[in-house]
């Protein structure tokens, strides 16, 4: 039985961390038993927004790679690729460009809300008004029928739908399905300081941190802002420390209740043990990052591989969509 694709992709901007890993991450290595998985590392996106600090990008990448191999992505079953390898991303995106209105970008939340938080870098551009196309022509240049995601991430599939519909009602196509959200069993992880977990807000944990450093950072979470005293009954449904229990240690769940309900620990001790559960789930991730590390041509080789495998799929869409809207010359 031939498997159902799905696309996926990650800006390398950065580091990955824990909300990577629990809302993404781990969620393809499942999916890629199941489907056929083309996973995108998206560097048109990450220049969308750090074209004035474009030199890291080249190191974020490979960074990312290393990241997603650890975690258990496997190109044996995957194709795992740079998003620039592969032209025709541009190409699609083009099209859609062509007749995508702008109100349907303009009220695009994501977008309003990046324009509203994020102050350290100019996103009034054509280009960053317009990457919800580019995310379009990334899913539908594979005709993936799914796309695993969060719940922010919705809005994105809707548009692809809408343009992908109205490709095929200007041109009389049946070239592009509409595709279907994968929701992460996983609820959104929540940065340090309880705002959404970003790199662009630096309140996040690292897959790379170091023992020190995860012990520094957890130190420094939000958590009930109820209990000011050690001998204040706590309120672990207000905690964000104890969301993350939830996630990283859930069989400590009903312990740390207890204590922190009946004042049994205080805020300092319970932060410091959940330091050591989240190094557990960190330490076989950064034993393989560590021997990736040193062997970056291997990973250069596989990211290599992966591009040709995809444009053997983009090129014949490409042809496909030519056709439709040119003709056959």
């Amino acid at each position: 039985m031939n498997k159902k694709t799905i696309f996926s992709g990650m800006r390398p901007t950065g580091k990955l961390h824990l909300g990577h890993l629990v809302g993404a991450l781990q969620n393809w290595t499942e999916l890629q038993r199941e489907y056929k998985c083309i996973f995108g590392i998206v560097d048109w996106h990450a220049l969308m927004g750090e074209y004035e600090n474009s030199e890291s990008i080249k190191d974020n990448i490979l960074d990312m790679a290393i990241d997603w191999l650890s975690c258990g992505i496997d190109p044996k079953e995957s194709t795992i690729f740079v998003q620039s390898d592969v032209p025709e991303h541009l190409e699609l995106y083009m099209f859609f460009s062509c007749f995508t209105p702008l109100g349907w970008l303009e009220r695009n939340p994501t977008y309003k809300e990046q324009l509203r938080e994020i102050k350290t870098r100019d996103l009034h551009t054509y280009a960053f008004l317009g990457y919800p196309v580019l995310q379009a022509a990334d899913i539908l240049l594979y005709k993936a029928q799914a796309v695993p995601i969060g719940e922010d991430q919705l809005p994105h599939i809707e548009l692809t739908r809408e343009i992908s519909r109205r490709f095929n009602y200007l041109y009389k196509s049946d070239i592009f399905e509409d595709c279907k959200a994968i929701l992460t069993k996983t609820p959104r992880l929540l940065g340090l300081d309880g705002r959404k977990m970003s790199k662009s807000y630096d309140n996040t944990i690292n897959l790379s941190d170091s023992k020190e450093v995860v012990e520094k950072k957890v130190n420094t979470m939000f958590t009930d802002p109820k209990r000011l005293r050690l001998n204040d009954p706590g309120h672990p449904d207000v905690c964000n420390v104890f969301s993350y229990y939830s996630v990283f240690s859930p069989d400590k769940r009903q312990d740390v209740c207890a204590w922190c309900t009946k004042a049994e620990k205080g805020c300092t001790e319970c932060k410091k043990i959940l330091s050591q559960e989240i190094l557990k789930v960190l330490a076989p991730i950064q034993e393989k990052r560590a021997i990736f590390l040193k062997d970056k041509d291997r990973v250069r080789d596989i990211l290599c591989e992966g591009a040709k495998n995809a444009r053997v799929i983009a090129q014949k869409t490409i042809a496909e969509v030519k056709d439709k809207v040119f003709g056959k010359l």
